[in-house]
């Protein structure tokens, strides 16, 4: 703005000619100069007002905004906010390898409580402790009336329960929305499944992560927010699961055993189509871990990968197939296995102290023999015994993909001398888990090559290193045709499915050492169709008794056997498996007639 002097030169010297005052002058531009500056502040304040209307009106728009959506929008209980990272909590889906539900998520509420702003606390407890009868009135009391602001009364609850503690009408009682593992299969396949339960919590949500079995073992998996829509796939038939549980609980009670493990396995891919280990659980309600007892008497005690046990005789079968595999001996070879025989100054005896004599390979396998697989194990010595067992996964954890499974490290003989030799090749003083045994049979039914178990659906075979040749293979899938159809596994024939597999029945080692003498392991590891194996299959059977006859029969020919039979004849037709007429050659038919 140019400012203007209040007596500019060029009015007062002409004023002062002319004999007139130059104050005039002065209050002249005096006055023009305040008006000038009025008009500037006028201007100022109108442009001020006019931001600050605009500015108000805005914001009167926002609140008349807000309180339309408010008024036209659901109620919203109100909820108590903490900071702290945001809580993801989706989950994939796993299903079975026909893409049937085994695991999902459901929407559930938390119901919390803030006591500040309970209006009748000793009303309010005694209306929970009657919803929920594990709730003591008292404790609740306590609560409600103490200093606590917030507390936890129950993590999950029906929409029953919430509607009943709804009808309490105290605004301090308050519901956070969860999602929820949901196994709808109840306690089937539960010790894959294993559980899963809730990590960091919120009023808002809670993250689920696993706690036992694949939902731990993938649980990165499974959490992340990419694979929502891709659900993990398992090996698993849910069917074929459900035959397999059923049969197997309704052996143990017949056997009166205390627990038992099953095992299907794929002898191409290694994938595990049913495992089952009784007693089980539901694990949309996992019981706690035992503190203290026995481990194995717990439900949550997986048998087909945590019991380690000696497996006794069905181990002989390794011993042939290695030692026919060496060119040591053909299934024809005699072996002498008349008593008595001594190795490092101990005996070894055979079953009910019999003595076979001269047996050949093939029949030392179907009278399981000890002596006769004991003199084999010795020609073949101790390291390439060792080498051949461990080969075979004998000496490590299995790579089956639940937690449960590193667990199961097999027990070797501190000191492996020509003694431990001759009882390993009969299933003693080394301990695996029924799992490993599947592995290792799954080795002589697909033609001599390892394969390491999976609980994944797999889209083609999967064989890994030859460990023995075809021929060799082939000599030992015979020989266990023999033990069903002339051998100590006589009942583990099924029409129409020709069944090969191996007996074992071993003494149950006592805990302070020692082998107790009236409790065992008694073990049937089958393969079938055995001219053209598909599958395996291990039964085991905890401390089992057959009381049918006169005295208590305890072997696996008279329990896990019977067991295995009823279950392949259950499953073989879920498993498109049709029965058929073994290979036989036809050398009695005789042409009677060219017509």
């Amino acid at each position: 703005m140019t400012r203007t002097p209040l007596r500019p030169l060029a009015r007062i010297l002409p004023a002062r000619a002319a004999g007139h005052s130059p104050d005039e002058i002065e209050r002249e531009n005096r006055a023009a100069r305040h008006e000038e500056m009025r008009d500037t502040s006028r201007q100022r304040a109108e442009g001020r007002l006019l931001v600050l209307g605009v500015f108000f009106f805005c914001a009167f728009m926002v609140v008349g905004f807000r309180m339309g959506m408010l008024a036209t929008s659901e109620p919203v209980e109100p909820r108590a906010s903490a900071q702290g990272a945001a809580i993801s909590a989706a989950r994939a889906d796993i299903v079975d390898r026909k893409g049937r539900l085994l695991a999902t998520n459901f929407e559930t509420h938390a119901l919390y409580a803030q006591p500040p702003h309970m209006i009748d606390p000793m009303r309010a407890a005694k209306e929970l402790a009657a919803i929920f009868p594990d709730l003591e009135e008292k404790k609740l009391v306590k609560d409600f009336t103490g200093k606590r602001k917030f507390l936890w009364i129950r993590k999950k609850i029906s929409p029953e329960q919430m509607q009943a503690v709804h009808e309490i009408g105290d605004p301090g009682l308050l519901f956070g929305p969860r999602e929820m593992r949901l196994y709808p299969n109840g306690s089937l396949a539960a010790h894959v499944m294993g559980g899963a339960s809730f990590g960091k919590e919120g009023v808002h949500a809670a993250e689920v992560i696993g706690v036992a079995g694949v939902e731990k073992h993938f649980d990165d998996y499974l959490r992340d927010p990419a694979n929502g829509q891709r659900p993990l796939k398992l090996s698993l038939d849910l069917t074929v699961q459900a035959a397999a549980e059923r049969v197997l609980y309704g052996g143990m009670k017949i056997m009166n055993a205390k627990g038992a493990t099953s095992i299907l396995m794929d002898v191409h891919t290694g994938e595990v189509v049913s495992v089952v280990s009784l007693p089980d659980f539901d694990p949309n309600n996992r019981p706690r871990p035992a503190t203290s007892g026995d481990q194995s008497d717990s439900p949550l005690f997986n048998r087909s990968v945590q019991g380690v046990y000696e497996l006794g005789s069905t181990f002989k079968i390794f011993t042939a197939a290695q030692a026919v595999d060496l060119g040591l001996v053909s299934p024809d070879t005699v072996i002498d296995t008349k008593g008595p025989m001594r190795v490092g100054g101990f005996p070894i005896g055979e079953f009910r102290n019999k003595n076979y004599g001269k047996l050949t390979v093939s029949d030392i396998i179907v009278k399981s023999s000890n002596r006769g697989t004991g003199r084999m194990a010795l020609d073949i010595g101790v390291k390439r015994q060792q080498e051949f067992l461990k080969s075979l996964g004998f000496f490590e954890a299995t790579p089956f993909e639940i937690v449960e499974a590193r667990t199961g490290k097999p027990l070797l003989p501190k000191r492996w001398t020509d003694l431990s030799a001759v009882t390993v090749s009969y299933g003693h003083g080394l301990s695996t888990s029924p799992m490993h045994l599947a592995a290792g049979y799954a080795a002589i039914a697909n033609g001599g090559y390892t394969v390491a178990p999976t609980i994944l659906k797999q889209n083609g075979p999967r064989l890994g290193k030859r460990v023995m040749s075809e021929s060799s293979a082939k000599a030992a899938r015979d020989m266990l045709r023999a033990v069903v159809t002339t051998g100590t596994a006589s009942m583990g024939e099924v029409p129409g499915y020709a069944v090969g597999g191996k007996t074992g029945t071993a003494d149950k080692p006592k805990p302070n050492g020692g082998y107790y003498e009236d409790k065992v392991i008694a073990t049937f590891a089958t393969i079938f169709p055995a001219h053209d194996p598909k599958y395996v299959l291990i039964v085991t059977l905890d401390e089992p008794v057959e009381t049918s006859g006169d005295k208590p029969r305890r072997t696996a020919g008279w329990t896990a056997v019977p067991v295995a039979a009823e279950m392949i004849g259950r499953i073989a037709p879920l498993l498109g498996l049709r029965p058929g007429v073994e290979p036989r050659s036809l050398t009695d038919i005789t042409l009677t007639s060219s017509n």
